[in-house]
């Protein structure tokens, strides 16, 4: 097949959140199963500046945008994937992150920006571009390239497309004003479109038009078809639940194994288990906490905001204090929240310490060197921080939500005895629930047979993309196959007609 993979981000050129993750692994496991995967992001500044050649290919004159858009093509690092750069200087030739300006509020022409870039991949779909490739299948990633759907849908020769939600909340929702400023066609806006309670909204373009839609994780699938975690989209979504499939994320192990990470003090695997320990020492010191084997570690490396549970982390500080334990935190996000943790680290030095930003070597420390690391999720479209940590021997927390659920296995008798327990988890998003949650975990923590056999039996699963990119295989065939009867069926229909 042919396959033409988009996305906002890819790692390792451009990373916000887990969706940088998935485009920059699951094409490569693909490209290796022997398909002919490429994948297209925006042209960044920070991504031009970086050492990867690129050639450009073509030029492209876009319908609703003012100035010619280039294409550039080179590869995704470590990979042999193709990648394309929408370059559009314009839009995206502005320093820092994608989305947002420095003080944390959107880009003003956002919607103007990723529509600039779902026109482009409409080029690249159908051989527009003159690049003599044109994909079976369109396989667009969130709300910044959900037009694709409807701007493909207004051809005939089109290719199949999937839509895959990686997290409901985004949505990308404009006003009326905005969405005059596109030049889209004037149909894309109505209830059977991408009007959303007198909002345009880009996510529902995918919703609404895509061939199939995916999410990250089979749990999150059935819970976006619920009013708690819908978004107020759950009816629709509901709608195309026989298009509708959860595909657990991957993991790459040749970057999250700790039996050859880069990043870690000492190498280590299930076998020797002790070096665990020597980076454990190393972390300790490196955030100035007093360095004892014998004091738990938890761990938290996430966006800090208020889906993340991170609220529910500080308030159980106080007993993780009583109980002796240690808390390192690495991320960054909602101001209130940065300011509590900087609190936390100021009221109990011995106890709490945290990097406020982001550092890829030093999130692997954490895994690395961290006993227990806590995910208290309101909700969680796949995760991968509690999958890590499952490598690494670092035994995770997590609240029953989304793909946590369907990737950390409660610590009970019975999974014990059938030695299948990886973490702990608990149900309700509260301080109560964590907190018991976390006393229990540490029961098991000062019982160390019990407590390697958890270390153990995590270390063991396999999350690896190879299972996952043939799930997504599997599933592009599916579609196809359904678009080539309903291409039979047309012209018969027309026929009777007639």
């Amino acid at each position: 097949m042919n396959i033409l993979f988009a996305s906002s981000e890819a790692h390792p050129l451009i990373k916000t959140g887990g969706l940088a993750d998935v485009a920059g692994s699951l094409p490569h496991a693909i490209r290796n199963l022997r398909h002919d995967i490429r994948v297209v992001i925006p042209a960044y500044q920070s991504v031009l500046k970086q050492t990867e050649k690129f050639t450009l290919v073509a030029h492209l004159e876009l319908e609703g945008v003012k100035q010619p858009v280039r294409i550039l093509a080179g590869r995704l690092p470590g990979s042999a994937v193709t990648l394309y750069l929408v370059d559009s200087p314009e839009h995206f030739d502005r320093p820092g992150n994608p989305y947002t300006m420095k003080q944390g509020s959107e880009w003003p022409d956002n919607a103007e920006r990723f529509t600039t870039f779902c026109r482009a991949i409409e080029a690249l779909a159908l051989d527009s571009a003159g690049l003599d490739w044109q994909p079976d299948i369109v396989h667009c990633n969130d709300w910044q390239t959900a037009l694709v759907a409807p701007l493909l849908e207004r051809h005939d020769s089109r290719p199949a497309t999937v839509f895959t939600i990686h997290n409901l909340a985004y949505q990308g929702l404009y006003d009326w004003k905005v969405f005059k400023t596109l030049e889209l066609p004037a149909d894309f806006w109505g209830t059977k479109a991408m009007e959303f309670h007198n909002q345009f909204s880009f996510i529902k373009g995918g919703l609404v038009f895509a061939d199939w839609i995916t999410t990250v994780s089979p749990t999150y699938a059935r819970e976006i078809q619920t009013s708690e975690y819908g978004c107020g989209l759950e009816g629709l979504i509901s709608h195309r639940t026989d298009k509708l499939t959860g595909i657990l994320n991957g993991v790459d192990y040749s970057v999250w194994d700790p039996a050859r990470d880069p990043h870690i003090p000492v190498q280590y695997n299930a076998r020797s288990l002790p070096h665990k320990l020597q980076n454990k020492q190393t972390l300790q010191e490196h955030f100035a906490l007093p360095v004892d084997d014998t004091t738990p570690v938890f761990a938290v490396i996430s966006r800090l905001v208020e889906q993340k549970g991170i609220d529910l982390v500080l308030d159980i500080v106080p007993e993780l204090v009583k109980q002796q334990a240690q808390l390192v935190i690495l991320g960054s996000g909602d101001a209130a929240l940065e300011a509590a943790i900087s609190d936390a680290v100021t009221a109990y030095p011995k106890h709490v310490a945290a990097h406020i930003g982001y550092d890829e070597a030093l999130s692997h420390h954490i895994e690395a060197g961290a006993d227990i690391f806590l995910m208290p999720s309101r909700f969680e479209p796949c995760g991968l921080n509690q999958i890590y940590s499952q490598r690494y021997g670092t035994v995770p927390i997590v609240r029953h939500t989304g793909g946590l659920a369907d990737t950390v296995t409660d610590t009970t008798d019975e999974t014990l005895e059938a030695n299948t327990a990886t973490g702990f988890s608990f149900n309700k998003a509260t301080y109560t629930a964590l907190n018991a949650t976390v006393t229990r975990a540490l029961g098991y923590y000062r019982q160390p047979a019990i407590w390697q056999q958890l270390v153990c039996t995590g270390m063991k699963q396999d999350f690896s993309w190879k299972r996952s990119a043939q799930r997504y295989l599997e599933l592009y065939q599916t579609v196809l196959e359904q678009r080539a009867v309903k291409a039979t069926a047309r012209p018969l229909i027309l026929q009777s007609l007639l």
